[in-house]
């Protein structure tokens, strides 16, 4: 279905995501070294339509410069194919580059960052209409009403009362435009150079209109916790924050009105994940989950709904600095 794949070879992806099956393509007879091409069976949760979407914005990426992965048309000049039992396929353009799994230094941060503002600044004259949308992605308020509503009692309904609690005394806004974004920053969906550079952003299913907001708090939440989303003590980390920001400001500077959102977007965002894996501790479906370290799923959501509280907390006490470092302080 795509001639240039003919005569390489293909082998699974050791930095495979979680969602899309992976292979990488490359040099036959060399184990597939370099890789030259990423193919992929897309997850069903992504409509087809989504391939229009990342077709759109990495041609404009591409026209202002930015290195991008580029979708391979098939032989019928389609974006992607399906197989005999109807799924489908992708192939893009392998960047060279290193995938962190972690946020290991300042200086690291402060590379996410830039790379996340010089993406936001090359789209922010792109005019395009998304074909796959996914509806409350990020809608708080609403994560917060169905938590309210799966929740029962026991331990459960006692941490959704405490996650309740905390979105109730929430002091952000929520009325912050929307603008193209990633969707996704989590530090192993962007590419780095061997010398700690930002090359480009990769896993582009995610691409959507939605907040500034809602976009950085998700990725400095991910980014500024050193425990990670498995750990019940949680802190947000001002350094590595302070590094992200200032990265991200020497590029693209911030607004009045965004500094004042972007100081509670990590405790908003960290609020919403926690209610979305208590939601899930009452409806044991949607999260995958650890069955080494955890009995059931539902067990490893409160653990990580506690987490992600306490992340919350942590960040709504460092609130006044985090405002400084946005600001340049």
């Amino acid at each position: 279905m795509w001639a240039p794949l003919r005569g390489l070879a293909v082998r699974r992806c050791d930095d495979e995501g979680l969602i899309n099956g992976t292979w990488v393509a490359g040099v036959a007879g060399e184990a597939g070294e370099p890789p030259r091409f990423v193919v992929q069976r897309v997850s069903p949760i992504f409509a087809p339509e989504v391939h229009d979407d990342i077709e759109a914005v990495t041609a404009h990426l591409a026209g202002r410069g930015l290195a991008t992965p580029r979708l391979l048309r098939a032989e019928d000049g389609a974006l992607y194919a399906r197989d005999g039992a109807g799924a489908v396929w992708r192939v893009m353009d392998f960047i060279p580059g290193r995938t962190h799994h972690r946020v290991g230094s300042p200086a690291l941060a402060r590379a996410a960052g830039a790379l996340a503002a010089r993406f936001h600044r090359a789209v922010d004259d792109l005019e395009h209409a998304y074909r796959h949308v996914r509806a409350g992605a990020h809608d708080t308020a609403l994560h917060m009403e169905r938590l309210d509503g799966a929740a029962t009692g026991g331990e459960g309904r006692r941490l959704a009362d405490a996650i309740l609690d905390a979105w109730r005394t929430w002091q952000g806004r929520l009325d912050m435009p929307l603008r193209h974004c990633h969707g996704d920053l989590k530090i192993s969906n962007l590419r780095f150079s061997d010398a700690g550079e930002g090359i480009c952003l990769l896993d582009l299913d995610t691409l959507a209109l939605q907040p500034i907001d809602v976009e950085l708090g998700d990725a400095w939440r991910s980014w500024c916790n050193p425990a990670g989303e498995d750990a019940t003590e949680a802190r947000f980390d001002l350094e590595v924050f302070a590094a992200a920001a200032a990265g991200y400001r020497e590029v693209r500077p911030f607004g009045a009105e965004e500094r004042e959102a972007l100081a509670e977007a990590v405790e908003r965002i960290a609020l919403e994940l926690a209610a979305r894996f208590c939601r899930d501790a009452f409806e044991d479906r949607y999260f995958g989950w650890d069955a080494v370290r955890f009995s059931t799923r539902v067990a490893h959501n409160l653990h990580r709904a506690a987490g992600q509280l306490s992340l919350a907390r942590s960040a709504r006490r460092q609130r006044g600095e985090i405002a400084r470092l946005l600001a340049g302080g």
